[in-house]
């Protein structure tokens, strides 16, 4: 349902001259230089006759969405907690919120199937349950609310869009989605379950063991019916996982810049890019956090993140982060004098 182009790179040589003239030596601002690059590939060729690139009403969303694996003992926390972060999102109490409204970020809360309807003004209703199966039982959901999933997040960042958005950034909240994320990832690089399972909100060795051998359920269950993408998210994906994955893709489809933030998100990232690989254009990585398999899964997508803080919380907030250093980025590519302008001999 998604179309998905690579960027054009038939601007590439006047966007790295246009660097590389910048009054600095070459490659002097680093990663900055990369990223200004990636931006000017994604903004011309969604607009070829762009004099300037720009950041305009980025939004950030959070997916929210409750895991029946959370049942049997996988985190420290209970799943109602997924509920009650909800409503402190709402009320604008969480991390997200407070760097959101530092960093100039629109938050939409997307509720794609907490345990039940909360019934708050500022949630986007989109559920496609109360929370999935346990995937060590069953499959987690149905090829139908795969789809239904995508359709949901296409809406939200077409929304977005429509409103002069050009930046789109990922947060959830889910208790046990670093067990599906974690499962996702085995399942999709071939790897055995250790090297993807971590602590997530940061849970005892006892408890590693068992959501260790509960993922190891999972897929051994499920491991005939795995065949694409896809059929990955229905038996061990997360309702926001799987509406994450459908705003990546959309959001490539309009060739707008997607902020990713931590595990969660990457693990969505890496569907996205496994259902159509030019949306790795598009995809810009905030943070490399603390759990285990989040720096694999980043050398696997050939990501460079742009932050590492030790950051284990989610919601977005690594994401929330990152945007100033995309806007100096931007800056530096629209503001800063040539060599030319500034009468400066350039001698690199």
């Amino acid at each position: 349902m998604f179309a998905v182009d690579h960027v054009s790179h038939k601007f590439d040589d006047i966007i790295q001259h246009k660097i590389d003239q910048k009054t600095k030596p070459k490659g002097a601002l680093g990663q900055l230089e990369l990223l200004a690059k990636q931006v000017a590939q994604v903004q011309l060729s969604r607009d070829p006759k762009a004099k300037k690139l720009h950041i305009t009403q980025p939004g950030l969303l959070v997916f929210a969405a409750d895991h029946g694996i959370a049942q049997y003992g996988v985190s420290i926390a209970p799943s109602e907690v997924t509920s009650q972060m909800v409503a402190n999102f709402v009320n604008g109490g969480a991390a997200v919120n407070v760097f959101c409204r530092q960093m100039g970020f629109n938050l939409e809360v997307i509720d794609a199937g907490i345990l039940a309807p909360l019934g708050l003004d500022g949630i986007t209703e989109h559920r496609l349950g109360n929370g999935t199966a346990a995937m060590h039982l069953a499959p987690a959901m149905s090829l139908e609310q795969v789809k239904q999933g995508f359709e949901a997040a296409h809406e939200v960042v077409e929304r977005h869009v429509l409103s002069g958005c050009n930046l789109i950034a990922l947060g959830e909240m889910g208790i046990g989605n670093t067990s599906s994320a974690a499962a996702i990832m085995a399942a999709l690089l071939e790897l055995d379950v250790t090297s993807c399972v971590g602590r997530g909100t940061g849970i005892d060795d006892k408890t590693l063991a068992l959501k260790t051998a509960l993922l190891n359920e999972a897929l051994k269950l499920h491991r005939p019916k795995l065949t694409s993408p896809v059929h990955i998210l229905a038996y061990l994906g997360g309702f926001e996982i799987v509406q994450m994955t459908g705003a990546i893709l959309a959001a490539a489809e309009q060739k707008i810049l997607v902020l990713i933030d931590g595990f969660i998100s990457t693990a969505a990232a890496l569907v996205a890019v496994r259902l159509h690989p030019a949306a790795r254009d598009y995809l810009v990585f905030a943070h490399e956090s603390e759990e285990q398999g989040h720096k694999l899964m980043l050398s696997h997508l050939g990501a460079q993140p742009i932050l590492s803080l030790g950051l284990r919380l989610g919601e977005g907030t690594g994401a929330a982060l990152a945007l100033p250093i995309v806007q100096a980025a931007v800056n530096f590519y629209n503001e800063m004098a040539s060599f030319e302008d500034a009468g400066v001999e350039n001698v690199v």
